[in-house]
């Protein structure tokens, strides 16, 4: 089992950045592979940035690419994700989710372990 928490959401005008984190309950997180995922009201859960277990595989969305950086830190068993040039179509929930595969799937249903969510609001 492991539990994820996510932090740093906010409010933030157009231009913006943000840097998400979320922190891993387990004692090492170095087998997962770990994503970011977001969803705004009636839309479904699309994934943002994934990223492999040694760090060294990345995807983003096409939407974020050039804007959204994600990255990890095994010894502080937590990912960020780091968020510039932030636009209004950003607005989502934002969600940390984890799973044990070194490949770095960038599909929702791949991920076993999920947190409760940040909302991030950016305004125009």
């Amino acid at each position: 089992q492991v539990q994820l928490v996510e932090s740093g959401g906010g409010l933030v005008q157009a231009g913006g950045s943000l840097r998400l984190s979320c922190a891993a309950s387990r004692r090492t997180i170095s087998g997962y592979s770990m994503g970011w995922f977001r969803q705004a009201p009636g839309q479904e859960r699309e994934s943002v940035a994934v990223i492999n277990t040694s760090g060294g595989s990345t995807y983003y969305e096409d939407s974020v690419k050039g804007r959204f950086t994600i990255s990890r830190d095994n010894a502080k068993n937590t990912v960020y994700l780091q968020m510039n040039s932030l636009k209004p179509e950003d607005t989502a929930r934002y969600y940390c989710a984890v799973v044990l595969n070194t490949g770095a799937p960038i599909r929702r249903w791949e991920y076993k372990y999920w947190g409760q969510g940040t909302q991030v609001t950016v305004s125009s």
